[in-house]
């Protein structure tokens, strides 16, 4: 899978990753079969999500989703064995920079999946387990369906996203790459400013946008 798809196919992934209201017990595989309806019904009937309104889907993400995400452990993972060459301060500043970083990349697919459907399958033998894997596929209007599994972990009673595997490849592990390379070259802080740079380029870039589209809007009003 190229990284353009592969991309696009991760972005579709959040869909299911908005929280309805639960139980404290709920299966993991329950969870993630209900918020997927919820969220879809959500873009199907709000218009301004739909034409990609930057502050309700930004909105909907830092307040829907990233509750659902075990960022430590995701950022963890992405360093591999570089995680214990981080000072506690650069921990922290890693996972934040990433979590930016995959905000900034999910909002702008929030927009445009109302017409796919979600199929999840049931996690067998549950009992006792603290660890699961939800697989599911994303069925298209057009072309072959695609496979998306969640690695989830029950922290108290509480279902956390550390993983995402789409046509199996692993999220963390497709970015622990690019993150090992920026530490060979320049270390720890290498990586750091490197995903600061990433992120301020990203908002620059919609910063631009809005000011295009608001031009144009201007334009034609006139």
């Amino acid at each position: 899978m190229n990284k353009i798809k592969f991309r696009i196919v991760v972005l579709l992934s959040t869909l299911l990753l908005i929280p309805v209201t639960w139980a404290a017990e709920t299966r993991p595989d329950t969870l993630v079969e209900e918020t997927a309806q919820e969220v879809l019904a959500i873009i199907k009937r709000d218009k301004d999500i739909q034409s990609g309104n930057k502050a309700k889907i930004l909105n909907l993400v830092k307040s829907k989703i990233l509750p659902h995400f075990n960022f430590t452990r995701m950022t963890r993972l992405a360093m591999g064995k570089n995680w214990s060459k981080a000072s506690p301060q650069q921990k922290k500043e890693l996972e934040k920079e990433f979590r930016t970083l995959l905000v900034r990349t999910y909002y702008k697919a929030l927009a445009v999946y109302s017409d796919h459907t979600i199929k999840v399958s049931p996690v067998k033998n549950m009992a006792g387990k603290n660890d699961a894997t939800v697989k599911t596929e994303i069925i298209q209007p057009h072309g072959q369906p695609v496979s998306i599994d969640y690695s989830m972990q029950k922290i108290k009673s509480a279902w956390k996203v550390y993983d995402i595997t789409v046509a199996g490849i692993s999220l963390v592990i497709n970015y622990r790459g690019s993150f090992n390379s920026k530490v060979r070259s320049g270390g720890v802080e290498g990586l750091l400013k490197a995903l600061n740079k990433k992120n301020r380029t990203l908002e620059a870039k919609d910063r631009e946008k809005e000011k295009s589209a608001a031009i144009i809007i201007q334009f034609k009003t006139t």
